[in-house]
């Protein structure tokens, strides 16, 4: 009784916690039921009729539904490898920075825009990737020809990955930076005195030494292989580009609030989910095989 009173404050500062992923998270998961039904707004869920698998085979017949899976695939595939690589190459490169004001500075600066909304960076994306934007500006004085970043499918799909690991790789970096911090630095000690550079050191010591934060990042990850980014694509794409950019997200709410197919985007959004769990669950096993590493 004693250990529950001592412990009784930690329970009450959970509780808003609990409250909030109940109602946010768990209480409309009852809307997954609408994947199976004709839904209809005034008859509700409990009223609408039920149709089976009927959403997810007429799903698969359409010609769009193909098209945003693959674009949902690769944008966020390619995100996932960005923001791996990039993250773990520069918090090695910074390590082996010596000067501390210069570190502490460029540290910042890649972190500040992990703290921007897409609505305000897509402004200045456009500003600046734009058709009279400094970028083509650049192009125009280097003798070449503008380039339409917000017509061309391939040049968007470009930008949304590339932005998207600008934005994010320094909040990522400071991950890596802190596990950094763990290495035992007796290692170095030893060998530099056996006579290894400062490469070797970082090969073989450095990034061994945070080989379990690189594997649980990408275990994490790994779930978003169909979340491409709503916000940022919402703000930054148009009609011209939707066969290079429509992903899963911006075409259920089109479909869904726009177009009123809620039983329809209901059977997408679950395949969204479920192949995500999936492949979260798999990369897990996987990396309890090869690396030996557990999260539980």
């Amino acid at each position: 009784m004693k250990k529950k009173r001592n412990t009784i404050h930690y329970w009450i500062m959970v509780i808003p916690a609990l409250v909030w992923l109940i109602l946010i998270n768990i209480v409309p998961m009852g809307g997954i039921v609408m994947a199976f039904q004709d839904f209809n707004p005034g008859k509700g869920i409990f009223g609408s009729p039920w149709i089976g698998l009927e959403n997810f085979t007429y799903m698969f017949q359409l010609k769009d539904v193909k098209t945003i899976l693959l674009n949902t695939f690769v944008i966020a595939l390619f995100k996932i490898i960005g923001n791996l690589i990039v993250p773990v190459v520069f918090a090695l490169l910074l390590n082996e920075v010596t000067n501390a004001l210069f570190k502490r500075t460029a540290q910042t600066l890649v972190y500040i825009p992990h703290f921007l909304s897409w609505v305000a960076l897509s402004g200045m994306l456009m500003e600046i990737f734009g058709h009279s934007g400094p970028i083509n500006t650049i192009l125009m004085d280097l003798g070449l020809g503008r380039l339409s970043f917000f017509q061309n499918g391939g040049l968007f799909r470009g930008l949304i990955i590339g932005s998207d690991i600008w934005k994010e790789f320094g909040f990522k970096t400071v991950i890596y930076l802190a596990a950094l911090t763990g290495v035992n630095q007796n290692l170095y000690e030893a060998a530099a005195i056996d006579g290894a550079n400062r490469w070797d050191r970082m090969i073989h010591i450095t990034l061994p030494s945070i080989k379990g934060t690189i594997i649980l990042m990408m275990v994490l990850s790994l779930g978003n292989i169909l979340n491409a980014g709503f916000d940022q694509i919402y703000n930054l794409y148009n009609p011209a580009v939707y066969s290079a950019a429509d992903i899963i997200d911006t075409w259920v709410y089109r479909a869904g609030l726009v177009d009123m197919q809620f039983s329809l985007t209901s059977a997408v959004g679950l395949l969204k989910s479920v192949v995500g769990f999936t492949a979260i669950s798999i990369s897990y096993l996987i990396a309890n095989k090869v690396a030996d590493y557990k999260i539980f």
